[in-house]
């Protein structure tokens, strides 16, 4: 039997309605919509932030940008204890304050940018040598500004129903990322959700990719140093073969891992760099390796310290050599709070339709977003930046990397919708 939709006249923007027709992918008339001269600034801040990359904690400059454009539209940010980031509340009906009972909705920004150069030529290239908005935070910042300014509006209009949280958090790129430094700053204090948005190349403009449970990788840095006492290579037998003693490790640490985790868990050590001796007829006393391990299951990953010092060690005794094993906890995997990447897949269904939310695959990169998830529900989506048209594989932290523009309209319509369509907890 066929079904028909009958218009309502009127539609509750924050009610069972709403949701109920997003859900069946009619799009209700939803407030929020970019005027073309806001869509015409965001880009033009975009561009300026492009130009102007900071490294992780030193955003001073991004973090004033920001700051100026919030107070300019009548709201409060407020920098983070850190120096750089800032967090920024939106009360229903623009009040001063939150009613301190029902949790707010957070909406996260990284500001920071990768220290490579710039490749690409376009007016907006940066003009910071090597340094290079290569991530797309610089998108991420425009998108969660351009969704503060539409929400301050709809709080004067009375459309707004829940308090709001910008956060725009610095050091995303450092491990273990500025997220554990903006939670003890008190960037989660009062919130009850959180949600980000991530720039993805290999996704058209126009849409998201979503997807419960993982969505990321977690990521740690291994770093070890070998030594020996050295010696003349005509004779490696009377001394500790530390160029050897490192390639095995570079080999077999990451083959005792495979056998040692769950195949399902995605455990995998990638060695990046190595270095050892200054001359062909000499063993030197020490060599050093650095490398990545990262992880696509959460409970693997809280034992890995342990099972990765254990097959070093076990390598380097077995080649004589001593080792010295540096292991930094970055950020567990981002886990994606079924709820939030439902209410994301409802907002973006309500703007723009069922056809532009796309499942996604779990990836192997870092996101320090992860550790707010330790703390609340929340998610992360995938905001496509392809240009239609465009089929050239690109990837993040590449020079060369842009965005198509027309994604920031997306993002900021679908944080805006997600805010109407998730109404407060009762108090």
């Amino acid at each position: 039997m066929n079904r028909v939709l009958s218009p309502e006249p009127e539609v509750d923007p924050t009610g069972e309605a709403a949701v109920e027709a997003a859900l069946l992918g009619v799009v209700p008339e939803l407030p929020g919509r970019l005027p073309d001269a806001l869509r015409e600034e965001l880009v033009a801040f975009r561009r300026d932030l492009h130009m102007h990359p900071e490294l992780g904690n030193q955003e001073f400059r991004t973090t004033a940008a920001i700051k100026a454009r919030l107070e300019q539209a009548g709201l409060r940010p407020r920098t983070l204890p850190m120096g750089t980031g800032l967090i920024c509340d939106i009360h229903p009906g623009l009040a001063e304050r939150w009613d301190g009972v029902r949790p707010m909705l957070a909406l996260r920004a990284d500001i920071d940018a990768l220290p490579i150069p710039d490749t690409k030529s376009v007016p907006y290239r940066s003009t910071v040598p090597d340094r290079a908005h290569a991530c797309g935070h610089d998108v991420h910042t425009t998108v969660v500004l351009g969704a503060g300014l539409v929400l301050a509006d709809l709080a004067r209009a009375g459309h707004l129903t829940r308090s709001v949280r910008l956060l725009f958090q610095p050091a995303e790129e450092v491990l273990p990322g500025g997220a554990t430094d903006a939670i003890d700053g008190g960037a989660l204090d009062g919130v009850g959700r959180i949600m980000a948005v991530h720039c993805d190349p290999r996704v058209d403009a126009g849409r998201i990719g979503l997807r419960p449970g993982p969505i990321t990788s977690a990521c740690d840095r291994v770093e070890v140093a070998l030594t020996g006492p050295g010696g003349h290579t005509a004779r490696p037998h009377l001394t500790t073969d530390l160029v050897t003693a490192a390639a095995k490790l570079v080999t077999e640490v990451p083959a005792l891992l495979s056998r040692r985790v769950d195949a399902r868990a995605g455990m995998a050590l990638t060695w990046g760099r190595i270095e050892s001796g200054h001359a062909c007829n000499v063993v030197p006393q020490r060599a050093e390796l650095s490398g990545t391990l990262r992880c696509l299951d959460i409970a693997a990953w809280r034992d890995a310290p342990d099972l990765v010092h254990a097959a070093i060690d076990e390598t380097a005794t077995l080649h004589r050599a001593k080792s010295e094993i540096t292991y930094v906890r970055g950020v567990p995997p981002v886990v994606n709070e079924t709820g939030t990447t439902e209410l994301l897949r409802t907002a973006m269904t309500a703007r723009r339709g069922t056809p532009t939310v796309e499942d996604t695959e779990q990836s192997l990169g870092g996101e320090d977003f992860s550790w707010y998830l330790e703390h609340v529900p929340g998610a992360m989506a995938r905001l496509g930046v392809r240009a239609p048209e465009d089929r050239h594989p690109r990837d993040l932290h590449q020079g060369d990397f842009d965005v198509d523009e027309s994604a920031i309209t997306v993002g900021v319509e679908l944080f805006t919708a997600a805010a109407l369509l998730d109404p407060p907890a009762p108090a």
